[in-house]
């Protein structure tokens, strides 16, 4: 599964993020940093509560959140996009850079994440020969 790794917000011209392959580590700002991360689902809480929950996760010690982005919860209408309220996961993002949290962002196609149809779109479904999950090699 693709692990992206998205530091936001305005701190981003301030900050760099590296791998340091001779001593099999990551860079953060030049300094040795561990993901210590917890599971927020942005599209699974609402809005007013993110704020609470990115805190706990800090508080906790943590210093990264991960959360999926499903295709099918922001193109419920092939061509149709809603990236508001709910489904606005920049100010999610910028909600975990003010409290100094690095986003890991598992994005689709495919999310699983016990997520209605793992997150793929039923219009898909609407083009020929197209199946959405297989064990066919072709």
């Amino acid at each position: 599964m693709l692990l992206l790794l998205t530091l936001v917000g305005s701190a981003l011209a301030q900050r760099s993020f590296s791998i340091d392959y001779e001593n099999n580590q990551f860079l953060r700002d030049g300094k040795p940093f561990r993901y210590i991360s917890g599971s927020v689902h942005y599209f699974r809480t609402h809005p007013d509560q993110w704020e609470t929950r990115i805190q706990s996760i800090r508080a906790a010690g943590l210093n990264a959140i991960e959360t999926y982005i499903p295709w099918n919860f922001h193109e419920t209408y092939q061509g149709k996009y809603d990236f508001t309220g709910i489904r606005n996961f920049t100010r999610f993002f910028d909600l975990a850079a003010k409290y100094d949290l690095a986003v890991i962002v598992r994005p689709g196609p495919y999310i699983c994440a016990e997520w209605e149809n793992g997150g793929l779109p039923y219009w898909l479904l609407n083009y020929p020969g197209v199946k959405l999950r297989s064990s066919e090699s072709k």
